[in-house]
């Protein structure tokens, strides 16, 4: 362990040797000429010896004095050159954390335009479905599924995530036409144990199936599920607005109007100690502003506050 002494009195001690004169660090500290005598008196009686003495009407260094300031002096450099490059390098690096499905289907596509607004800012995407700890520092931003804000974090709301099956046009001209949601019960779902089929059925039947979905291919991820259905391997449950691309291009299409909409929401994120950094506030006017523009007329309510949609 270290034995140094307080470095409070220390950086006061840097100050009034490097200005000579204790009047001058006062104002460069921000403190009162009395508490820089304080500190020095503090630190001197630590060392049991004195650093300044009178010179006229100011001050001098002691020979101890002398021999420590270069030291010192060059410490606090090297303890500014350190803290330098890390503010450096998180104020031009924006670390952003996103789930799967969000980050391949829809942020992916749309983040060069961010960064060609910003070009002194490199991005940095991590994907994952795991939670990151943003108080923590591991990511700038979260765009993550909630119910609600998470405590300690600047929350802003995106979306909602209506789901509803959908299915490539030709897998279905190959099928008996739907025309009710108990239509679907006889026809190849992808990943029909995904508990987004029970909530879209309940919603849209009153309730879910009594009976076990039959053997079917599984996925445990929607990227997977949405590329199944593309390919005509059968239904799958999806989050439309995840998937806008591929509606428009009619590989989707939504067989049935009816929708569910799933608890969660996704929701921007970020440590309140970062609200006020110009890369944080840059990064959420534009993602607020794209998620509206992704969602045009918002034809399956994914913009519907939560507490709104609960009501």
């Amino acid at each position: 362990m270290r034995k140094l002494p307080p470095l409070a009195a220390v950086r006061v001690f840097e100050a009034a040797a490097r200005h000579g004169n204790f009047t001058r660090a006062a104002d460069e500290l921000g403190m009162t000429q009395a508490a820089v005598s304080y500190q020095m008196k503090l630190l001197e009686e630590r060392l049991g010896a004195p650093l300044f003495v009178r010179s006229g009407r100011g001050i001098a260094l002691t020979d101890l004095g002398r021999r420590i300031a270069p030291q010192v002096s060059g410490a606090f450099d090297a303890m500014g050159e350190a803290f330098a490059t890390v503010q450096t390098e998180s104020e031009s690096v924006l670390a952003i954390t996103a789930p799967r499905t969000l980050a391949t289907n829809w942020l992916a596509g749309r983040l060069g335009s961010f960064q060609l607004a910003h070009p002194d800012l490199a991005v940095r995407l991590h994907v994952g479905d795991e939670m990151v700890d943003l108080l923590g520092g591991e990511a700038d931003v979260g765009v993550r599924g909630a119910p609600g804000p998470l405590p300690g974090h600047c929350c802003h709301f995106l979306m909602r995530m209506p789901v509803t099956p959908l299915a490539n046009p030709a897998f279905l001209a190959q099928h008996p036409p739907i025309r009710s949601p108990a239509d679907l019960l006889a026809l190849p779902r992808v990943s029909n144990h995904d508990d987004w089929w029970d909530l879209w059925f309940a919603a849209a039947m009153g309730e879910a199936p009594a009976t076990s979905p039959p053997a079917g291919i599984r996925f445990d991820s929607q990227i997977l599920d949405g590329n199944a259905a593309i390919a005509g391997h059968g239904l799958a449950i999806l989050s439309p607005p995840m998937w806008q691309p591929a509606i428009d291009a009619g590989l989707l299409v939504q067989p049935l109007p009816q929708l569910a909409r799933y608890r969660n929401g996704f929701w921007l994120m970020y440590a309140e100690a970062k609200r006020n950094q110009p890369k944080i506030r840059a990064f959420r006017d534009w993602l607020l502003a794209e998620v509206k523009a992704s969602l045009r007329d918002d034809p399956h309510g994914a913009l519907v506050p939560l507490e709104a949609a609960r009501a």
